[in-house]
C-alpha cells in the first residue's frame, strides 16, 4: 500500500468534483476547489475522521468495500477504479455491470451524422443513445421502456411479425447466432452483475433457439458488414453497418449508411423528413 500516493489521488479526485455535481449546495464561504473531506466521507458512508487519515497518508488499510464505496463517491472511471485499487494493495475484483452512461461526446457524434442512422448500444445489446434517422429507420426508442430496447431481448423474444424479426433485417439469422455468442463472453466479463445474469436466464427460459446456441459455447462471430431494412413505410432499405467500439465504456456506436446515389440513400432522406410519424407497424 502506498500511502502517499494514495493520499494525493485521493485528494486530486476530490478536487475535481463540484458540489452540483453531486446535488449539494456550494454556500457562500466554500474555499476548498471541489467537495470538503466531510463530504466525500458523507457520500461514501464513511467517517469524516476516516477518510481524513487517508488524505493524510496515515490510515489504515482500506477494505474492498470502502474502495468501492469511495469509487462510488468519487465518480471514478473504471481505470480510475482500477489505479485506486493498486495504490491500496488491494487487487481490483470483476468490474461491475456493463456500462450505461453514455459520453457526451459520443452523443454529440450521433447528432452530427445527419445522413446516417446511429445507435449506442451497450454490452448487453440494450440501445442506449440513438439520434433522428435511427428512430426513424428502427423505431422511437424514447418511447419504449428501458427492457424493450434491448436488441437481444427483441430478437429471441419478440414483438415481431412473420417475416419481420428485429425489423425486418436481412441477416436477423446471422444476428441471433453472433449476439448469442456475444452475451456468453459479456457473461464472463461480468460474472456477478444480476442484470447479466437475469437477461441470460430470461432468454434461455424464453427461447429454445437461444438455450441452443447458448449450450455450443461459441465466444467468436464473423460481423455483417452490409444489412437491409424492411421499413414498413419506404420498403426495403440496403445499408452498410460500421462499428465503432468505445472501449473504456464496453460499448458500441453502431452506424447505417447508404451508398451515395442509391435508392437507399434516397429512401433515409424521406425517413430523415417524416421521422416516426408514420411508425405505426411494429418491428
Amino acid at each position: 500500500m502506498d500511502r502517499r500516493e494514495l493520499a494525493d489521488f485521493l485528494r486530486s479526485r476530490r478536487e475535481r468534483i463540484t458540489p452540483a455535481d453531486v446535488g449539494l449546495p456550494a454556500g457562500p464561504r466554500r474555499r476548498t476547489p471541489g467537495l470538503r473531506r466531510e463530504e466525500v466521507a458523507q457520500l461514501a458512508y464513511i467517517s469524516t475522521e476516516y477518510y481524513t487519515r487517508l488524505e493524510q497518508a496515515r490510515g489504515p488499510h482500506p477494505s474492498r468495500e470502502v474502495l468501492a464505496q469511495l469509487v462510488r463517491a468519487l465518480r471514478l472511471s473504471d481505470a480510475e477504479r482500477d489505479h485506486l485499487h493498486h495504490l491500496a494493495g488491494v487487487p481490483p475484483g470483476p468490474a461491475p455491470g456493463p456500462s450505461r452512461e453514455v459520453r457526451q461526446s459520443v452523443v454529440d457524434l450521433l447528432h452530427r451524422l445527419p445522413d446516417a442512422a446511429a445507435i449506442v448500444i451497450s454490452a448487453t445489446y440494450e440501445v442506449i443513445a440513438w439520434n433522428h434517422l435511427a428512430t426513424a429507420l428502427m423505431e422511437d426508442f424514447s418511447a419504449l421502456d428501458r427492457r424493450d430496447r434491448n436488441l437481444v431481448r427483441r430478437a429471441f423474444l419478440g414483438p415481431h411479425q412473420p417475416g419481420r424479426r428485429l425489423y425486418g433485417v436481412s441477416d436477423a439469422d446471422e444476428f441471433v447466432q453472433s449476439s448469442a455468442q456475444h452475451l456468453r463472453a459479456v457473461a464472463a466479463r461480468y460474472p456477478g452483475d444480476p442484470e447479466v445474469s437475469a437477461l441470460v436466464g430470461e432468454l434461455l427460459a424464453g427461447s429454445e433457439e437461444f438455450a441452443r446456441l447458448w449450450a455450443a459455447h461459441e465466444v467468436a462471430a464473423a460481423p455483417t458488414l452490409c444489412k437491409t431494412f424492411e421499413h414498413p413505410l419506404v420498403g426495403p432499405v440496403t445499408v452498410n453497418c460500421d462499428v465503432l467500439d468505445i472501449a473504456d465504456r464496453d460499448q458500441r456506436v453502431v452506424i447505417y449508411t447508404a451508398a451515395p446515389g442509391s435508392p437507399s440513400e434516397e429512401a433515409l432522406r424521406l425517413l430523415s423528413v417524416v421521422g416516426t410519424q408514420r411508425m405505426d407497424v411494429p418491428g
